[in-house]
């Protein structure tokens, strides 16, 4: 098997176990911080993937999805909360929803800082290598596992906005919508996996519409792009 291949699938795999992991106790971080101990109780507040990892939504189908050659989603166990429990519950719902969000944004940042660090020093990618040796044997995967990094976490943030369940966008939606919208949209959640698959699957191969593609255009790519120009000082 081609190692660029490889390495490539093994960095994509390392950074959405980190990014899931940083998200779902980002989501139980939060919680707790705003007075609801129940994912704190649970062990949900830790860097263990086995305390996130759900078999079907972390493994099978990961895997499925890859085998079907399209694109690849996953989701952890979802982080129980009581809102009863939470000082303000309307308000920190919300927070705690963005919370996930927004770790993942982080790590994206992350990503760019450890590229910015290995950017500012050349000597690494042309000329003096000797004096690095394995540093600079090194240094060309950790440019690609950063660019890696701050790809997919881009991705798991804004993928999980959509209004979706499980999606943490669902929990924000909610919030704006009265009356018989609100009625209609519980109506609709019902059907969120069908309708994911089909925004995912359907449309892409069958119509040539890819609203994900449409929706990350708008959004992972510009900030992705951001985030390099940065590290890169430009």
């Amino acid at each position: 098997m081609n190692f660029d291949y490889l390495f490539g699938l093994l960095a994509s795999a390392a950074a959405v176990i980190i990014g899931i992991v940083v998200h779902e106790s980002a989501h139980a971080l939060a919680a707790y911080l705003l007075g609801d101990r129940t994912a704190r109780s649970r062990g949900r507040i830790s860097l263990n993937p086995l305390r996130h990892i759900d078999p079907f939504g972390t493994i099978l189908l990961p895997l499925i999805m890859i085998l079907a050659g399209g694109p690849v989603f996953a989701f952890a166990k979802p982080v129980p909360i009581y809102l009863g429990n939470l000082k303000h519950p309307k308000r920190d719902e919300v927070i705690v929803s963005l919370a996930g969000p927004l770790s993942n944004i982080a790590l994206a940042v992350l990503g760019a800082l450890l590229l910015r660090g290995l950017a500012n020093d050349p000597a690494l990618f042309a000329g003096g290598l000797a004096q690095y040796g394995l540093a600079a044997q090194v240094a060309p995967h950790l440019v690609r596992f950063s660019l890696t990094l701050m790809s997919v976490n881009l991705s798991l943030a804004f993928f999980n906005l959509i209004p979706l369940p499980p999606l943490d966008g669902s929990s924000l939606l909610v919030l704006f919508l009265k009356g018989r919208a609100l009625q209609t949209y519980y109506e609709v959640q019902r059907y969120s996996m069908p309708i994911l698959i089909v925004v995912l699957y359907v449309l892409p191969s069958l119509l040539h519409i890819d609203l994900i593609g449409l929706y990350f255009s708008i959004t992972v790519d510009p900030l992705y792009l951001n985030l390099v120009g940065f590290a890169l000082g430009l």
